[in-house]
């Protein structure tokens, strides 16, 4: 089978792609994959590093406001469209799939003009701009969260989960605490703000650094690389925080994940899908600067049902964030009914889910 993926701009849109991808080839490991990114984007790199065949295309998204920019991003997305036909038929594709992000927009409207077997993947609760666009155009709308159902057109919708999470499963409980030296036995808590780090959640960490050194529990705090080199130059002698690990980025956060205790971060959906597939309570910062406010979407999904305490960016402080990491870790009652809450509404084998519903399209297509 020739499959398309398109997806790009943040790894939110990147990584559930490459995760449907290697669970494809466990069961298909004849099967042809070309992705379809941007030149300048996040993906091309990644994809890379995959060893998975990739072609460019130039687009960009639409500004929310009036704007010349919008005349280029419609004369881009035509000529854009218009390559990506002569791409897909000189592929060959069986199916092509979209995970989000502006690329995937001329990706999949090509295929569907074409009348190939089309999906697009939702991630967030709240759908983005491209995504809306296309669900009038594709046969399923794969999603992750219950609630953005109601933004798509019924007949097509299936919750399929988030692939990512199927591949934090495997994480190795033992390599997360080698990995980071942490002491056996001893509740820990992993605070992070994505890979490029969040500033108002250092801030709010550097300010209770000394009071944390003195609780009964570790932390992982991951600062973000671009933050790194400033923030170990405030800290200065680091001696004092024996129980805080700190380091600009995690490599192997399957593995990390696996040995913690709670988790504090920003409300992506991949984050939110990794920590649900292991049962892991949180405390969700969203961040604010995100289209349509989704990540405080995302969260509330996960607060609503106690698997999450939900604490906006306006309302951060280091004192309240120490309260609730201390309300959560010093109670096990309180960890352990938010850890079942959480793994109730983890999706544990996503990445099959959608793989079955690309399969069932392909069958009805008569591509396989």
């Amino acid at each position: 089978m020739n499959i398309v993926v398109s997806g790009g701009g943040t790894g939110g849109h990147i990584y559930p792609a490459l995760a449907f991808i290697k669970e494809v080839k466990k069961y298909d490991p004849h099967a042809n994959f070309l992705y379809i990114g941007t030149e300048n984007g996040l993906e091309k790199e990644i994809v890379a590093r995959e060893g998975i065949p990739f072609k460019a295309i130039k687009i960009s998204g639409f500004k929310r406001k009036l704007s010349f920019d919008n005349v280029k991003t419609v004369y881009r997305f035509f000529n854009s469209f218009a390559i990506c036909k002569k791409l897909l038929k000189e592929f060959q594709a069986d199916v092509v799939i979209g995970t989000g992000g502006y690329v995937s927009g001329p990706v999949v409207y090509a295929a569907s003009r074409l009348g190939i077997p089309t999906i697009i993947h939702e991630q967030n609760s709240v759908p983005g701009l491209t995504n809306k666009f296309l669900a009038k155009y594709v046969d399923k709308v794969a999603i992750s969260f219950e609630s953005s159902k109601k933004f798509f057109p019924e007949e097509k919708v299936v919750l399929t989960g988030n692939p990512r999470a199927q591949e934090v499963i495997g994480g190795d409980r033992a390599k997360g605490k080698s990995s980071l030296n942490l002491t056996e036995n001893v509740k820990s808590v992993l605070i992070f703000g994505g890979s490029r780090g969040a500033r108002p959640i250092n801030e709010s960490v550097l300010s209770i650094l000394d009071e944390l050194s003195k609780k009964p529990y570790q932390i992982v705090y991951v600062t973000g690389e671009v933050h790194y080199k400033q923030i170990m130059e405030q800290i200065g002698d680091c001696g004092r925080l024996k129980n805080i690990i700190i380091k600009p980025f995690i490599h192997q956060m399957p593995d990390v994940l696996a040995a913690v205790d709670l988790i504090v971060s920003r409300a992506g959906a991949t984050t939110l899908a990794e920590i649900t597939a292991l049962g892991l309570p949180s405390i969700l910062i969203p961040s604010p600067y995100v289209t349509a406010n989704h990540q405080e979407a995302n969260a509330r999904t996960l607060s609503e049902r106690n698997a999450a305490v939900l604490l906006l960016e306006q309302n951060l402080t280091g004192h309240r964030l120490l309260t609730l990491i201390d309300q959560i870790l010093l109670n096990p009652e309180t960890l352990k009914s938010m850890s079942k809450a959480s793994f109730e509404l983890g999706v544990r084998d996503a990445a099959k889910r959608l793989y079955q519903v690309m399969n069932e399209l392909a069958a009805a297509n008569n591509k396989i």
